[in-house]
């Protein structure tokens, strides 16, 4: 396999979850202002036309866009099934649920206009002091008293950790939200998730 990532971007969860799993890939980076690889200055567009990470080339040669779809077959590619329950399953159903949510609720709705040099200040302000903390509340008393998302650590916990690490540099302080701050730490401090977190702030 053939992961295209940004260093510390919701790529991230994908290389959590190989190493959680212990696959192996190889990992290429894209800079996501110009669309190259950056080792060679190729155009990533030929890869993925729309420009955003990550991506992945199955060991078939498939390439696949969006990360949750990619989290949910990396997650597959284990009998186990130690990363996502098993499909046609109520507990699948509950991954889908929490992958979307985190997507479409924290990372496009409210990181996408934060770190968009383009937004207009209002838009950021509306994502960062309305619609952020909202989520953070829900993300909060879904998590009191309970070590994960679902019953197990799985690809959603791996999204919504990376997406945690945006926090900071987004000028919002997790200390307001002292469980979720919690549970970030303490995922960070799993081997898979520092592993990965470590090797891509080296490359920022």
């Amino acid at each position: 396999m053939q992961l295209y990532f940004a260093p510390l971007s919701c790529s991230m969860a994908t290389r959590i979850t190989l190493y959680e799993l212990g696959l192996e890939a190889e990992f290429h980076q894209v800079g996501l202002m110009n669309k190259q690889l950056v080792a060679d200055g190729s155009d990533y567009l030929a890869i993925n036309p729309k420009g955003q990470v990550p991506a992945l080339r199955t060991d078939h040669g498939d390439i696949l866009t969006e990360g949750p779809a990619i989290l949910q077959y990396v997650a597959d590619l284990d009998p186990d099934h130690r990363m996502a329950p098993a499909a046609g399953t109520i507990g699948r159903a509950k991954l889908q649920q929490w992958l979307n949510y985190i997507a479409t609720e924290v990372h496009k709705a409210v990181f996408y206009f934060l770190f968009n040099p383009a937004s207009p200040l209002e838009a950021k302000a509306f994502a960062r002091d309305t619609l952020l903390p909202a989520r953070y509340d829900f993300l909060s008393r879904h998590l009191e008293g309970r070590h994960y998302l679902l019953d197990q650590f799985s690809v959603a916990d791996a999204y919504l950790a990376t997406t945690l690490n945006w926090a900071a540099p987004a000028g919002v302080d997790l200390a307001q939200w002292p469980v979720l701050k919690a549970w970030h730490e303490r995922i960070l401090v799993r081997p898979a998730v520092a592993r990965a977190f470590g090797e891509e702030l080296a490359l920022r």
